[in-house]
């Protein structure tokens, strides 16, 4: 098939890059031509495994172009992808304006049937938005042109999202008419070789299975970052807790690890758009609120233990971060632990050597621009050097099985917040260490 993929953010580089990987000729769109003339060179705006050498592979064989024309790329489209951010607004709802300026683009452009595809996370009733914003442009050039708007969410994981995409354990297809339920079948048929795990269903189900699905996950976290919290004041242990909980089979191990909070560009902002839609309707959705307001409280639990360790005033101490990104495998740093973490140090007077294999550019360009309280390092024990404590954020492969000797030598005292609770908590205290973790 012919596929348009008009944004080329995470979701959109990826979905294009596994689409034309399975024979299609996919066209990248972006208003950003800095991004494009980079991609056209081989340089991939964001780390995601694989993502590379696949880009640059279909690059290369004509299967995936990339283009600031719009007009061009939908000329002879059968399926058109919106992939546009929807940031959150002040008030928690999903921001629409790109996704409805882009569809306001294909109205003005269309020439032939095509399905149009939001696969943007957007809240119930964005195809019927969409729809109407492209009608009204097909009605003012006066062109009759058939078409369907298809709610296609995407449930990739950051880090492993190559491997969801090309083999899915579902893809959610919410549309109106047989001919783009069929459409959308042909499409995603590669995909499932070896079980069909293709999910039809109106268009407002579809749209709520992905804030659904994220909602319960995030609820998963929050929960148990919950029982750490209890686990901790009581005098249990939450790492024994949840092994004796996730052996049931109703509830497993998936997302009951405790930690510090979760982040990323999906939980945060879809758990407060759907409360924002709840609320919208009426309805005030309380497990959703806590889940939200445990994860706020939680991202401060281990700049808590670090402050009660050492004190309020933090002046002339400082602390060596291991890790940066919202979770390993990823340079994301929207929402992250280690944001809220360092802030409440540096703001008390610390100082912070840095190390994440990642998100190093992100957090200087971006998300801990301006604090000249933080350096950054190029090793995980450069960080360390006559640092007062260490304080593993993410989970990184190369952070669990480290040289423990040379934590000891490097850092000042050995002081070890561990903020994923990745250690043994005897193991550690046989090896010397003042060890903090959470719900222990």
């Amino acid at each position: 098939m012919k596929i348009s993929v008009i944004g080329t953010g995470y979701v959109g580089l990826v979905s294009g890059t596994c689409f034309a990987q399975m024979g299609n000729s996919v066209t990248c769109v972006d208003i950003d031509e800095a991004k494009i003339a980079k991609l056209r060179e081989g340089i991939i705006p964001i780390y995601e495994p694989g993502l590379e050498t696949m880009v640059l592979e279909n690059h290369e064989k004509g299967t995936l172009t990339f283009t600031t024309d719009i007009r061009a790329a939908i000329a002879s489209t059968d399926v058109a992808f919106i992939a546009v951010g929807t940031p959150m607004g002040e008030d928690g709802s999903a921001d629409l304006q790109y996704v409805l300026a882009v569809a306001k683009s294909i109205g003005e452009h269309m020439q032939h049937y095509m399905v149009v595809v939001d696969k943007s996370t957007v809240p119930v009733g964005t195809a019927e938005k969409v729809k109407a914003a492209i009608q009204a442009e097909l009605d003012k050039r006066g062109a009759d042109i058939d078409f369907d708007v298809v709610s296609n969410p995407e449930f990739l994981k950051e880090g492993a999202a190559i491997e969801d995409f090309m083999h899915p354990d579902r893809v959610v297809i919410g549309a109106e008419s047989e001919q783009a339920m069929q459409v959308m079948h042909d499409l995603y048929a590669p995909f499932m070789k070896k079980s069909d795990r293709f999910i039809g269903m109106d268009i407002k189900s579809a749209e709520m299975t992905k804030y659904a699905a994220n909602a319960m996950l995030a609820t998963k976290i929050s929960f148990m970052n919950e029982m750490a919290n209890i686990c901790e004041r009581v005098g249990a242990d939450v790492n024994k807790v949840r092994h004796g909980i996730g052996s049931d089979g109703r509830i497993g191990y998936s997302f009951i690890y405790p930690g510090c909070g979760y982040g990323g560009s999906c939980f945060p902002k879809d758990v407060q758009a759907l409360a924002k839609t709840a609320k919208d309707f009426g309805y005030t959705p309380r497990i959703l609120d806590a889940v939200e307001a445990v994860n706020y409280d939680q991202k401060m639990v281990i700049a808590n233990k670090v402050i009660k360790r050492f004190g309020e005033d933090l002046s002339g101490l400082t602390f060596g971060i291991w890790g940066l990104a919202f979770k390993p495998e990823t340079d994301d740093m929207r929402e992250a632990s280690a944001i809220t973490i360092i802030n409440a140090l540096t703001t008390r007077g610390a100082k912070i050597k840095a190390y994440d294999p990642k998100a190093r550019h992100e957090a200087e360009s971006h998300y801990l621009k301006g604090n000249e309280s933080v350096e950054y390092v190029d090793s995980k024990y450069d960080a360390l050097t006559d640092a007062d404590a260490l304080i593993l954020v993410t989970e990184w492969q190369e952070f669990r099985s480290p040289d423990f000797d040379e934590i000891d030598k490097r850092l000042k005292s050995p002081v070890f917040f561990d903020g994923r609770n990745q250690f043994d908590k005897e193991r550690m205290a046989r090896l010397g260490f003042e060890y903090f973790q959470i719900g222990v």
